[in-house]
Protein backbone atom coordinates (compact mmCIF):
# COMPACT_ATOMS: atom_id res chain seq x y z
CA UNK A 1 0.00 0.00 0.00
CA UNK A 2 0.90 3.51 -0.29
CA UNK A 3 1.28 5.81 2.34
CA UNK A 4 -0.69 9.22 1.83
CA UNK A 5 -2.56 11.51 3.92
CA UNK A 6 -6.55 11.09 3.58
CA UNK A 7 -7.38 14.41 2.88
CA UNK A 8 -4.42 14.98 0.23
CA UNK A 9 -3.90 13.32 -3.34
CA UNK A 10 -2.61 9.85 -3.57
CA UNK A 11 0.27 8.69 -4.37
CA UNK A 12 -0.79 7.27 -7.77
CA UNK A 13 -0.26 2.79 -6.95
CA UNK A 14 -3.72 2.52 -9.88
CA UNK A 15 -2.59 2.90 -13.78
CA UNK A 16 -4.40 5.05 -15.59
CA UNK A 17 -7.37 4.48 -17.68
CA UNK A 18 -8.67 5.31 -21.46
CA UNK A 19 -11.77 5.15 -22.65
CA UNK A 20 -10.98 6.00 -26.25
CA UNK A 21 -14.38 6.79 -27.96
CA UNK A 22 -16.54 4.05 -26.51
CA UNK A 23 -20.07 3.13 -27.94
CA UNK A 24 -22.36 0.72 -27.13
CA UNK A 25 -25.60 -0.04 -29.15
CA UNK A 26 -28.73 -2.08 -27.78
CA UNK A 27 -30.32 -3.21 -31.20
CA UNK A 28 -30.89 0.58 -32.55
CA UNK A 29 -30.50 2.29 -28.75
CA UNK A 30 -27.84 4.27 -28.67
CA UNK A 31 -26.97 3.61 -24.78
CA UNK A 32 -23.08 4.92 -24.69
CA UNK A 33 -22.38 7.72 -27.64
CA UNK A 34 -18.51 7.95 -28.33
CA UNK A 35 -17.22 9.06 -24.66
CA UNK A 36 -13.81 9.39 -24.28
CA UNK A 37 -12.57 9.67 -20.76
CA UNK A 38 -8.69 10.01 -19.73
CA UNK A 39 -8.15 8.86 -16.52
CA UNK A 40 -5.04 9.45 -14.53
CA UNK A 41 -3.59 6.96 -12.11
CA UNK A 42 -4.77 6.84 -8.52
CA UNK A 43 -7.50 9.51 -9.62
CA UNK A 44 -10.86 9.24 -8.05
CA UNK A 45 -13.33 9.89 -10.98
CA UNK A 46 -17.38 10.20 -10.89
CA UNK A 47 -19.66 9.10 -13.39
CA UNK A 48 -22.88 11.20 -12.73
CA UNK A 49 -26.07 11.40 -14.78
CA UNK A 50 -29.78 10.23 -14.04
CA UNK A 51 -30.84 7.13 -15.12
CA UNK A 52 -30.42 5.60 -18.46
CA UNK A 53 -27.29 8.30 -19.30
CA UNK A 54 -24.83 5.08 -19.92
CA UNK A 55 -23.05 5.58 -16.80
CA UNK A 56 -23.64 1.88 -15.59
CA UNK A 57 -23.04 0.79 -19.23
CA UNK A 58 -19.75 2.17 -19.05
CA UNK A 59 -18.37 0.20 -16.06
CA UNK A 60 -19.65 -3.04 -17.54
CA UNK A 61 -17.50 -2.50 -20.23
CA UNK A 62 -14.47 -1.24 -18.30
CA UNK A 63 -14.77 -4.46 -16.03
CA UNK A 64 -15.12 -6.74 -19.43
CA UNK A 65 -18.97 -7.99 -18.57
CA UNK A 66 -19.63 -6.04 -22.12
CA UNK A 67 -17.97 -5.77 -25.05
CA UNK A 68 -18.54 -2.04 -26.20
CA UNK A 69 -19.79 -2.00 -30.44
CA UNK A 70 -17.02 0.31 -31.06
CA UNK A 71 -13.65 2.00 -29.19
CA UNK A 72 -11.65 0.99 -27.36
CA UNK A 73 -10.26 0.20 -23.57
CA UNK A 74 -6.47 1.18 -22.38
CA UNK A 75 -5.23 0.04 -18.69
CA UNK A 76 -1.81 1.26 -17.95
CA UNK A 77 -1.31 2.23 -21.92
CA UNK A 78 -2.30 -1.39 -23.00
CA UNK A 79 -5.82 -2.56 -24.55
CA UNK A 80 -8.07 -5.31 -22.82
CA UNK A 81 -10.60 -4.92 -24.82
CA UNK A 82 -9.96 -9.45 -25.60
CA UNK A 83 -9.73 -9.86 -21.85
CA UNK A 84 -12.32 -11.50 -20.06
CA UNK A 85 -13.18 -9.73 -16.81
CA UNK A 86 -10.75 -12.14 -14.37
CA UNK A 87 -7.77 -10.95 -16.71
CA UNK A 88 -8.48 -7.09 -16.50
CA UNK A 89 -7.21 -6.51 -12.83
CA UNK A 90 -10.13 -4.97 -11.99
CA UNK A 91 -11.69 -4.67 -8.63
CA UNK A 92 -15.77 -3.98 -8.24
CA UNK A 93 -17.86 -3.62 -5.50
CA UNK A 94 -21.34 -3.81 -6.61
CA UNK A 95 -24.71 -1.56 -5.00
CA UNK A 96 -25.71 -4.86 -2.55
CA UNK A 97 -21.92 -5.85 -1.83
CA UNK A 98 -22.94 -9.39 -3.05
CA UNK A 99 -21.03 -11.10 -0.39
CA UNK A 100 -20.88 -14.84 0.71
CA UNK A 101 -23.00 -15.75 3.25
CA UNK A 102 -21.64 -19.12 4.03
CA UNK A 103 -18.29 -18.13 4.35
CA UNK A 104 -16.54 -15.94 6.99
CA UNK A 105 -15.41 -12.00 7.09
CA UNK A 106 -11.89 -13.55 6.23
CA UNK A 107 -13.26 -15.91 3.83
CA UNK A 108 -14.86 -13.36 1.48
CA UNK A 109 -11.75 -10.86 1.73
CA UNK A 110 -9.56 -14.02 0.49
CA UNK A 111 -12.08 -15.13 -2.25
CA UNK A 112 -10.37 -13.01 -5.15
CA UNK A 113 -6.97 -14.86 -4.00
CA UNK A 114 -8.18 -18.35 -4.02
CA UNK A 115 -9.83 -17.76 -7.25
CA UNK A 116 -6.12 -16.81 -8.82
CA UNK A 117 -4.04 -20.05 -6.80
CA UNK A 118 -3.16 -17.68 -3.91
CA UNK A 119 -1.53 -20.82 -1.27
CA UNK A 120 -2.96 -20.67 2.16
CA UNK A 121 -0.94 -18.41 4.03
CA UNK A 122 -1.08 -15.66 1.13
CA UNK A 123 -5.03 -15.58 1.61
CA UNK A 124 -4.79 -15.22 5.30
CA UNK A 125 -2.31 -12.42 5.53
CA UNK A 126 -3.39 -10.59 2.65
CA UNK A 127 -7.54 -10.55 4.21
CA UNK A 128 -6.04 -9.72 6.94
CA UNK A 129 -4.61 -7.19 5.96
CA UNK A 130 -7.13 -5.54 4.10
CA UNK A 131 -9.49 -6.01 7.06
CA UNK A 132 -6.69 -3.77 8.71
CA UNK A 133 -6.87 -1.47 6.36
CA UNK A 134 -10.90 -1.32 6.70
CA UNK A 135 -10.71 -1.36 10.51
CA UNK A 136 -12.43 -4.47 10.94
CA UNK A 137 -9.21 -6.67 11.60
CA UNK A 138 -11.07 -7.98 14.81
CA UNK A 139 -14.12 -9.36 12.84
CA UNK A 140 -12.54 -11.98 10.47
CA UNK A 141 -14.30 -15.10 11.88
CA UNK A 142 -17.85 -13.83 11.78
CA UNK A 143 -20.17 -14.06 9.12
CA UNK A 144 -21.70 -11.08 7.43
CA UNK A 145 -25.61 -11.77 8.63
CA UNK A 146 -23.89 -10.61 12.26
CA UNK A 147 -22.51 -7.10 10.62
CA UNK A 148 -24.35 -4.03 9.82
CA UNK A 149 -24.81 -2.47 6.54
CA UNK A 150 -21.55 -0.57 6.77
CA UNK A 151 -19.52 -2.93 8.05
CA UNK A 152 -20.41 -5.19 5.02
CA UNK A 153 -19.41 -2.69 2.43
CA UNK A 154 -16.26 -2.22 4.12
CA UNK A 155 -15.74 -5.88 4.02
CA UNK A 156 -16.71 -5.75 0.11
CA UNK A 157 -14.21 -3.26 -0.38
CA UNK A 158 -11.44 -5.38 1.69
CA UNK A 159 -12.29 -7.69 -1.06
CA UNK A 160 -12.15 -5.70 -4.22
CA UNK A 161 -8.70 -4.79 -2.97
CA UNK A 162 -7.42 -7.65 -2.09
CA UNK A 163 -6.29 -9.29 -5.69
CA UNK A 164 -4.07 -5.51 -5.97
CA UNK A 165 -6.65 -4.66 -8.44
CA UNK A 166 -5.17 -1.60 -11.12
CA UNK A 167 -8.81 -0.14 -11.44
CA UNK A 168 -11.31 -0.47 -8.29
CA UNK A 169 -15.23 0.42 -10.00
CA UNK A 170 -17.81 1.35 -7.33
CA UNK A 171 -21.03 0.53 -8.36
CA UNK A 172 -23.72 2.75 -6.53
CA UNK A 173 -21.81 1.64 -3.23
CA UNK A 174 -23.84 3.80 -1.06
CA UNK A 175 -26.82 3.39 -1.78
CA UNK A 176 -28.58 0.79 0.34
CA UNK A 177 -27.07 2.99 3.58
CA UNK A 178 -29.34 5.67 5.49
CA UNK A 179 -27.93 9.29 5.13
CA UNK A 180 -25.72 9.71 8.21
CA UNK A 181 -24.00 6.26 7.73
CA UNK A 182 -23.73 7.26 3.94
CA UNK A 183 -21.64 9.98 4.94
CA UNK A 184 -19.13 8.29 7.40
CA UNK A 185 -18.88 5.58 4.37
CA UNK A 186 -17.85 8.17 1.83
CA UNK A 187 -15.70 9.42 3.95
CA UNK A 188 -14.13 6.24 4.98
CA UNK A 189 -13.82 5.39 1.29
CA UNK A 190 -12.12 8.61 0.45
CA UNK A 191 -9.14 7.48 3.14
CA UNK A 192 -9.26 4.27 1.37
CA UNK A 193 -8.67 5.53 -1.81
CA UNK A 194 -6.30 7.85 -1.02
CA UNK A 195 -3.95 5.49 1.02
CA UNK A 196 -4.01 2.85 -1.23
CA UNK A 197 -3.70 5.21 -4.22
CA UNK A 198 -5.89 3.35 -6.56
CA UNK A 199 -7.49 4.41 -9.19
CA UNK A 200 -11.00 4.61 -8.76
CA UNK A 201 -14.06 4.75 -10.99
CA UNK A 202 -17.74 5.73 -8.77
CA UNK A 203 -20.87 5.24 -10.81
CA UNK A 204 -23.47 7.47 -8.78
CA UNK A 205 -26.47 9.70 -9.52
CA UNK A 206 -26.13 11.49 -6.12
CA UNK A 207 -24.77 15.15 -7.04
CA UNK A 208 -23.56 15.66 -3.21
CA UNK A 209 -21.59 12.39 -3.50
CA UNK A 210 -19.78 12.92 -6.65
CA UNK A 211 -18.83 16.53 -6.01
CA UNK A 212 -17.12 15.91 -2.38
CA UNK A 213 -15.59 12.61 -3.65
CA UNK A 214 -14.29 12.83 -6.90
CA UNK A 215 -11.14 14.38 -7.90
CA UNK A 216 -13.08 14.95 -11.12
CA UNK A 217 -16.60 14.31 -12.19
CA UNK A 218 -17.70 13.17 -15.70
CA UNK A 219 -21.79 14.02 -16.24
CA UNK A 220 -23.46 12.38 -18.80
CA UNK A 221 -26.78 12.63 -20.50
CA UNK A 222 -28.35 10.42 -22.93
CA UNK A 223 -25.07 8.75 -23.31
CA UNK A 224 -23.46 10.96 -24.62
CA UNK A 225 -20.58 13.38 -22.37
CA UNK A 226 -21.57 16.64 -21.11
CA UNK A 227 -18.09 17.76 -19.52
CA UNK A 228 -14.96 16.18 -17.64
CA UNK A 229 -13.95 18.29 -15.06
CA UNK A 230 -13.39 19.31 -11.22
CA UNK A 231 -16.33 19.54 -9.13
CA UNK A 232 -15.72 23.30 -8.55
CA UNK A 233 -15.93 23.62 -12.35
CA UNK A 234 -18.73 21.50 -13.03
CA UNK A 235 -20.75 23.48 -10.26
CA UNK A 236 -19.49 27.08 -10.75
CA UNK A 237 -18.55 26.37 -15.04
CA UNK A 238 -20.76 24.48 -16.17
CA UNK A 239 -20.43 23.41 -20.14
CA UNK A 240 -24.36 23.15 -20.95
CA UNK A 241 -27.63 24.06 -19.98
CA UNK A 242 -27.98 20.18 -19.02
CA UNK A 243 -24.71 20.34 -16.42
CA UNK A 244 -25.88 23.96 -14.99
CA UNK A 245 -29.23 22.21 -14.18
CA UNK A 246 -28.86 18.73 -13.04
CA UNK A 247 -25.76 19.62 -11.06
CA UNK A 248 -27.56 21.82 -8.25
CA UNK A 249 -30.43 24.30 -8.80
CA UNK A 250 -30.28 26.99 -10.76
CA UNK A 251 -32.62 29.83 -11.47
CA UNK A 252 -33.20 30.37 -15.41
CA UNK A 253 -33.81 33.39 -17.15
CA UNK A 254 -34.63 34.60 -20.27
CA UNK A 255 -33.31 36.91 -22.29
CA UNK A 256 -31.36 38.71 -25.42
CA UNK A 257 -27.89 38.43 -25.50
CA UNK A 258 -26.42 42.55 -26.29
CA UNK A 259 -22.76 42.10 -26.75
CA UNK A 260 -19.98 39.80 -25.51
CA UNK A 261 -15.92 38.38 -25.86
CA UNK A 262 -14.39 36.20 -24.52
CA UNK A 263 -14.28 36.80 -20.70
CA UNK A 264 -17.54 38.29 -20.34
CA UNK A 265 -21.40 39.21 -21.76
CA UNK A 266 -24.23 41.62 -20.88
CA UNK A 267 -28.18 40.37 -21.52
CA UNK A 268 -31.48 42.38 -21.47
CA UNK A 269 -33.64 40.08 -19.20
CA UNK A 270 -37.35 39.43 -20.48
CA UNK A 271 -37.68 39.99 -16.81
CA UNK A 272 -36.57 43.41 -16.76
CA UNK A 273 -32.99 45.03 -16.20
CA UNK A 274 -29.78 44.54 -17.86
CA UNK A 275 -26.90 41.78 -16.02
CA UNK A 276 -23.13 41.23 -16.93
CA UNK A 277 -22.20 37.39 -17.06
CA UNK A 278 -19.80 34.86 -17.96
CA UNK A 279 -18.70 34.76 -21.96
CA UNK A 280 -21.59 32.91 -23.66
CA UNK A 281 -20.90 29.04 -23.98
CA UNK A 282 -21.63 28.03 -27.81
CA UNK A 283 -21.09 30.27 -30.69
CA UNK A 284 -23.77 32.91 -29.84
CA UNK A 285 -23.33 36.55 -31.55
CA UNK A 286 -25.48 39.58 -30.43
CA UNK A 287 -29.35 39.49 -31.08
CA UNK A 288 -29.59 35.77 -30.09
CA UNK A 289 -32.50 34.63 -27.36
CA UNK A 290 -30.58 33.03 -24.52
CA UNK A 291 -31.09 31.61 -21.07
CA UNK A 292 -29.03 33.13 -18.12
CA UNK A 293 -28.45 30.87 -15.30
CA UNK A 294 -27.72 31.85 -11.25
CA UNK A 295 -27.76 29.30 -8.88
CA UNK A 296 -29.60 30.86 -5.77
CA UNK A 297 -26.22 31.45 -3.46
CA UNK A 298 -24.52 33.55 -6.19
CA UNK A 299 -27.50 36.10 -6.08
CA UNK A 300 -27.42 39.36 -3.90
CA UNK A 301 -30.46 40.89 -2.58
CA UNK A 302 -31.36 44.28 -1.85
CA UNK A 303 -34.79 45.17 -0.30
CA UNK A 304 -34.69 48.24 -2.50
CA UNK A 305 -35.90 48.55 -6.52
CA UNK A 306 -33.68 49.78 -8.45
CA UNK A 307 -33.86 51.33 -12.11
CA UNK A 308 -34.92 50.10 -15.17
CA UNK A 309 -31.33 48.84 -15.79
CA UNK A 310 -31.47 46.41 -12.40
CA UNK A 311 -33.29 43.06 -11.67
CA UNK A 312 -36.51 44.08 -9.68
CA UNK A 313 -38.72 42.11 -7.77
CA UNK A 314 -41.22 41.28 -5.06
CA UNK A 315 -40.72 39.05 -2.15
CA UNK A 316 -43.22 36.41 -1.85
CA UNK A 317 -42.25 33.95 0.91
CA UNK A 318 -39.14 33.71 2.98
CA UNK A 319 -37.93 30.58 4.95
CA UNK A 320 -35.21 30.43 7.34
CA UNK A 321 -33.38 26.84 6.54
CA UNK A 322 -30.83 26.42 9.88
CA UNK A 323 -28.02 28.16 8.83
CA UNK A 324 -29.26 29.83 5.57
CA UNK A 325 -32.29 31.73 4.57
CA UNK A 326 -34.72 31.45 1.16
CA UNK A 327 -36.57 34.26 -0.45
CA UNK A 328 -38.79 33.54 -3.49
CA UNK A 329 -38.89 36.65 -5.34
CA UNK A 330 -41.59 37.27 -8.32
CA UNK A 331 -39.47 39.05 -11.37
CA UNK A 332 -40.74 41.36 -13.86
CA UNK A 333 -41.96 38.38 -16.34
CA UNK A 334 -43.02 36.34 -13.79
CA UNK A 335 -40.65 34.19 -12.84
CA UNK A 336 -39.93 32.42 -9.59
CA UNK A 337 -36.68 33.38 -8.37
CA UNK A 338 -35.05 31.88 -5.36
CA UNK A 339 -32.34 33.39 -3.59
CA UNK A 340 -30.58 31.84 -0.82
CA UNK A 341 -28.10 33.86 1.83
CA UNK A 342 -26.34 33.21 5.03
CA UNK A 343 -28.64 33.64 7.88
CA UNK A 344 -25.92 35.39 9.65
CA UNK A 345 -26.07 37.96 6.67
CA UNK A 346 -30.01 38.94 7.39
CA UNK A 347 -31.25 38.47 10.88
CA UNK A 348 -34.68 38.90 9.73
CA UNK A 349 -36.92 37.41 6.58
CA UNK A 350 -37.93 39.93 4.30
CA UNK A 351 -41.60 40.27 4.44
CA UNK A 352 -44.14 38.95 1.60
CA UNK A 353 -44.70 42.05 -0.51
CA UNK A 354 -41.32 43.80 0.06
CA UNK A 355 -39.84 45.66 -3.27
CA UNK A 356 -35.92 44.39 -3.78
CA UNK A 357 -33.43 44.35 -6.75
CA UNK A 358 -31.25 41.16 -7.45
CA UNK A 359 -27.78 40.99 -9.04
CA UNK A 360 -25.23 38.34 -9.32
CA UNK A 361 -22.72 38.20 -6.56
CA UNK A 362 -20.17 38.30 -9.31
CA UNK A 363 -20.55 38.29 -12.83
CA UNK A 364 -18.44 35.39 -13.53
CA UNK A 365 -21.17 33.07 -11.70
CA UNK A 366 -24.05 34.20 -14.03
CA UNK A 367 -24.02 31.41 -17.32
CA UNK A 368 -25.40 31.99 -20.70
CA UNK A 369 -26.21 29.62 -22.59
CA UNK A 370 -28.76 29.31 -26.11
CA UNK A 371 -32.17 29.22 -25.51
CA UNK A 372 -33.82 26.04 -25.29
Amino acid sequence: MVSASPNGPASPRGQTLLLDGITQRYGSSLAVDGVTLDIRGGELVALLGPSGCGKTTLLRIIAGFLAQTKGHVMVGGQSVDGLPPNRRSVGIVFQNYALFPHMSVAENVAYGLDARGADRATQRSEAQRMLDLVKLGHLGDRAPRQLSGGQQQRVALARALAVNPSILLLDEPFAALDKNLRLDMQIEVKRIQRLSGITTILVTHDQEEALSMADRVAVLSQGRLEQFSPPTEIYDAPDSLFVNTFVGSANLLGGVLLDCDRSAGRVRLDAGGLIETRAPKGDLRPGARVTVCLRPEHLSVDPAAGDGDTLNGVVEMGLPLGATVVHEIRVGDGTAVKVSEPRIQRADLLAPGTPVRLAPVAPRLASVFAAA
